[in-house]
């Protein structure tokens, strides 16, 4: 698998596909061969099917539920391909934003503030330019597809309502994902922007990985001390450690 390059434009297709939550059938949640253990063994747990039961009751309720597909960071990132890993908080609760993977939107919505903060010190960073709209935009599913684990620690949300199915269940199998990675992954790069991703730091061997932290990207911290985003140079960070800890050729 070629190492991910922290430094390529992100391009995705789905023009046509459904942007909210159709049903709830975890069957149906297409996940890599490597996680499936693990997600079987969540949506059988009381956790898990409690979890189901909260979700068809909201849509049976009339809600608006984003993504289409919760799972899609556990499809496109198989855990021996993990070789960076972003937590978010939940998905995007604007319609046809969130495609199921942390920080990304949907091909041709408009960069939200945030992900226009991690281009631009993406372009700070590594020098790459900043992507131009609509094409390439602000999906990162070929990140995802390179070995991204971009993962919500929530993964599901009603529109307009952030945060609305936080303390759900979702939390149980993520932190379970992350578990997984820190045990068994290659070692691999953390990056923890903000209070909320800092506080899965507990779970991952720092003796195994790099976990960097800094404030969240969005406008209400980016700059902002004891650690902004912007100038915080994880990318150039990340790139170097993967490039040292690399079996292979370094990353592009």
């Amino acid at each position: 698998m070629p190492q991910p390059s922290l430094s390529e434009m992100p391009a995705d297709v789905g023009a046509g596909a459904p942007d909210q939550l159709q049903a709830v059938d975890p069957a149906q949640w297409i996940v890599a061969p490597g996680w499936q253990a693990l997600v079987q063994d969540f949506f059988g747990s009381a956790q898990g099917m409690a979890l189901q039961q909260f979700l068809v009751t909201r849509l049976a309720a009339g809600a608006t539920v984003f993504p289409p597909s919760p799972l899609r960071a556990l499809e496109l990132t198989a855990p021996e391909a993990v070789r960076v890993v972003i937590l978010g908080q939940d998905p995007y609760h604007g319609r046809g934003q969130a495609e199921g993977l942390a920080f990304s939107v949907a091909p041709g919505v408009p960069l939200p503030p945030s992900l226009r903060n991690i281009f631009k010190e993406l372009q700070r960073d590594l020098g790459t330019p900043f992507p131009s709209f609509p094409s390439p935009g602000g999906s990162l599913a070929l990140w995802a597809r390179r070995g991204v684990l971009l993962l919500n620690t929530c993964l599901t949300v009603e529109e307009g309502q952030p945060a609305s199915h936080s303390g759900r269940g979702w939390e149980v199998l993520t932190d379970a994902v992350i578990d997984q990675v820190s045990k068994t992954a290659a070692p691999c790069v953390f990056m923890l922007w903000g209070a909320h991703a800092q506080s899965k730091r507990a779970i991952i061997d720092q003796k195994r990985h790099l976990v960097l932290t800094a404030n969240h990207p969005s406008p209400l911290s980016a700059l902002r001390p004891p650690a902004p985003f912007i100038g915080c140079g994880h990318f150039s960070r990340a790139r170097l450690w993967r490039d040292e800890h690399s079996s292979g050729a370094p990353a592009p």
